[in-house]
């Protein structure tokens, strides 16, 4: 046999000796439910259609069908654990499978692992490629069951597993070596008190972020080491009156993000505003509200129609704060447009939605002024 043929079967020996060696080290899989664990960045546990939906199911009767089952996706939702895993896997079922010409499917259905470094910053570590297992006919399961890592060090460390940005989760389990040993982490880390909720649109929700890390609400999540509530619906950001006395019955929260401008008409600025937010200030007297106007899109300079009405839509989502902080100032931000989807208007997917860099302008306009609310609590 030729020695380059002897070579190659040699190497190839040896691989699939190492392999089998790794095998033996870290036996088979183990399956651990996520409920087990610790979920983060949910404000209705136990009052909605599945443990990973963001709006009670009380009221699905109460609000457009469109605006519910939007809700039932798991953007902003996390899973906090730590293991001496030497790998790390995830199993999770999706409600829809469904695509979207303009996001990422890492974003749209994938999940998103951040490990807690030395230096108590969370880094990221891998996102999962959403191909889902097919039946004997060649029709998708919704299932998707892949290793996010592997070759670790055996040691403990912390970790988050961020779900889905616009797609629902019917079940989850993360999946690690049968030895290891796993927890739900620090509880100080991310303290389950003084909770941001964070409510808006699709630009909220996470469209179009390529992958569920870098949506808005878990960048200000990790930044602030706070949990941080997504309920930004995709189209239904429409200042219902519902919806901020549900939010309003939230436990634990030091703060509301009001973000719903770009699904409003001009009228509904003007006529919703006030009322929208004095039904969260009236019930919540002791939580700080930040109000962020809607974004600028990049067209709106040329655009002769938009150009005049997305700063008409702002004015009177402003006229709003003016009279609410007239009643009593404290508690009380405002964020304008002016920078918030960067200095170049280099942040947009389509000219209206986020790219990572969009989402990572959008969190570092808003930063300021949320630690600034945080700390007048003080």
């Amino acid at each position: 046999m030729p020695r380059k043929i002897l070579a190659a079967l040699s190497a190839a020996l040896s691989i699939t000796a190492l392999s089998f060696a790794a095998d033996n080290v870290t036996g088979p899989w183990r399956s651990v439910d996520a409920r087990d664990l610790r979920i983060i960045n949910r404000g209705f546990p136990g009052q909605c259609a599945g443990p990973y939906a963001r709006i009670p199911e009380y009221l699905a009767d109460s609000v457009r069908p469109t605006l519910y089952e939007r809700s039932l996706h798991s953007a902003g939702i996390a899973v906090r654990f730590a293991t001496d895993s030497r790998r790390i896997g995830a199993s999770y079922g999706l409600l829809t499978d469904g695509s979207m010409i303009h996001m990422a499917g890492t974003g749209l259905k994938g999940i998103d692992l951040y490990i807690l470094e030395a230096d108590s910053v969370w880094r990221h570590m891998n996102c999962i490629r959403p191909y889902t297992e097919k039946d004997s006919l060649g029709q998708s399961t919704r299932r998707v069951e892949k290793t996010i890592v592997e070759n670790l060090d055996g040691d403990t460390h912390e970790y988050m597993l961020y779900l889905p940005l616009y797609d629902g989760v019917t079940d989850l389990s993360i999946r690690i070596d049968s030895a290891a040993t796993v927890s739900s982490g620090a509880p100080e880390l991310i303290s389950p008190r003084g909770r941001i909720v964070a409510y808006g649109t699709s630009i909220l929700q996470g469209g179009c972020a390529s992958r569920p890390g870098m949506a808005s609400t878990n960048i200000l999540s990790r930044e602030l080491n706070r949990e941080v509530i997504n309920i930004g619906i995709s189209g239904e950001g429409k200042m219902d009156a519902c919806m901020a006395r549900a939010m309003a019955s939230i436990p634990d929260v030091d703060l509301f993000i009001i973000d719903p401008v770009p699904n409003c008409t001009l009228a509904m600025c003007d006529s919703l505003t006030y009322d929208f937010v004095s039904i969260i200030r009236r019930a919540r007297p002791e939580a700080a509200i930040v109000m962020v106007e809607g974004p600028i899109y990049p067209y709106a300079r040329h655009d002769s129609y938009f150009r005049d009405y997305l700063p008409a839509k702002n004015e009177a989502f402003r006229r709003g704060f003016e009279r609410l902080r007239a009643e009593r100032p404290e508690g009380l931000y405002y964020v304008t447009s002016d920078g918030l989807d960067g200095p170049d208007d280099d942040g947009t997917v389509d000219g209206i939605h986020l790219t990572d860099l969009g989402f990572r302008h959008y969190a570092d306009k808003l930063l300021p002024v949320l630690r600034q609310a945080l700390a007048d609590k003080l």
